[in-house]
């Protein structure tokens, strides 16, 4: 049988070797060969700096802006190359990058521990029992929902300004006690660790090169997103257009969202569906479409406070509005499916094995689905809920306006 690992990459052109802050000291035999032998070094100029007295090959630095493409690396295949990369190349790293580019046969990667890692081993924390979060480049609302009360999160951030505008977040957000831990050139000969609380952080000067440690303790008025479909109203900002909480446990249900799928929210009033869609999972994206301009700038304004804020808002009527969208894999029509051809639109747009969703409260948008289940199939549910209210000095049931739901899959 043939060798297999890294001793058989011989004829490997591309090396990815992961870098800490403690430099040449910390790499293996292996790295420091293949950094030696390459024609070409590839590296960010701090990276450069660490590998200096090692490196015989040419040393270039990252184009500015960075170049996801990676011309100039695949440019120069079939010579000795290496890349240099902070700690795990495949954590948030240029490895990921490049795999997109080059198989996995013709690179060699050697990592070294990820900057979590060595926060975890800092401070005593089981990796598997925490949360991770790369706010990096991102917004730091990416936070909001993993929040709930002993929570410890790491998180990789952009500067050392990150620390506290994160937690000034906390601390708005009603997690003010919340103890933040900022570990700062993890492994390098300046490596600190810091500590405050989220209401009175006040550390300054902070290391670029930094994790945040978060334990999270709420106050009473926490703004906690819980882990479930069905979110409270007034989680979310509206005028009344919102698909209400039981409802939309229901709706969520029915769209049975999957691992990297897309869905239209047309006519998304407050967003609340397409972001609770993208809540359910990292990998989940949604378009709200909506005509009222107001109510697009709210969609987006909830999507941020509830922590999902690459959720897509495009302003403009249905179906219109669906001419340069991508192609979804659910869709969801809670307003104006009943305007001439969005629901005809909404369903050729539709990829084959999609899911559609329409919940109708007028008669119109009745009608309309109930000819759609006559023609294609489907389900068709009237759900009808009552709450107690107060009549005179007693209690009775105050029934709300009935939904009538039809939900396809297209052949």
């Amino acid at each position: 049988m043939p060798a297999k690992g890294p001793r058989a990459a011989g004829s490997r052109w591309l090396t990815i070797v992961g870098i800490g802050e403690d430099g040449v000291a910390g790499l293996g035999d292996e790295a420091k060969q293949r950094i030696a032998q390459a024609e070409v070094v590839f590296g960010g100029k701090r990276h450069l700096a660490l590998v200096a007295n090692l490196a015989k090959g040419e040393a270039r630095t990252w184009p500015t802006p960075f170049d996801a493409e990676m011309r100039d690396v695949l440019a120069l295949k079939g010579k000795k190359i290496c890349v240099l990369a902070s700690g795990d190349p495949f954590f948030h790293g240029v490895g990921v990058t490049l795999a997109r580019k080059v198989k996995p046969e013709h690179m060699l990667v050697l990592p070294a521990p990820s900057s979590l890692s060595l926060a975890a081993s800092r401070l005593g924390w089981a990796l598997q029992d925490i949360e991770t979060i790369s706010l990096h480049g991102h917004s730091i609302d990416l936070i909001r929902p993993l929040l709930h009360p002993g929570a410890r999160i790491l998180a990789l951030t952009s500067d050392g300004d990150a620390p506290a505008a994160i937690a000034g977040l906390l601390d708005e957000l009603g997690f003010g006690p919340s103890r933040l831990t900022v570990l700062e050139a993890l492994g390098g000969a300046d490596e600190a660790h810091r500590t405050s609380r989220a209401d009175a952080f006040g550390l300054k000067n902070i290391n670029p090169l930094n994790v945040l440690a978060l334990e999270i303790e709420p106050t009473p008025d926490a703004r906690i997103l819980p882990l479930t479909v069905g979110l409270a109203d007034h989680l979310f900002e509206h005028d009344g257009q919102i698909t209400k909480r039981e409802i939309r446990a229901i709706t969520l249900s029915v769209l049975a969202p999957r691992r990297g799928e897309l869905l239209w929210d047309i006519g998304a009033g407050s967003g609340s569906i397409g972001i609770e869609w993208m809540m359910a999972h990292p990998s989940l994206r949604a378009i709200a479409v909506e005509a009222n301009s107001e109510r697009a700038a709210r969609i987006a304004r909830n999507a941020a406070h509830c922590g999902v804020p690459g959720l897509v808002v495009v302003e403009g009527a249905a179906p219109k509005a669906f001419a340069k969208l991508a192609t979804p894999d659910a869709i969801f029509i809670g307003g104006g499916g009943s305007d001439a051809g969005v629901l005809e639109k909404a369903i050729k747009a539709l990829r084959a094995g999609g899911r559609l969703v329409a919940n109708a409260v007028t008669l119109e948008m009745e009608a309309l689905l109930l000819d759609q289940y006559n023609r294609r199939g489907g389900d068709l549910t009237r759900i009808a809920l009552s709450r107690a209210a107060p009549v005179g000095s007693m209690q009775a049931w105050r029934p709300a306006m009935p939904v009538t739901q039809w939900s396809w899959v297209k052949p």
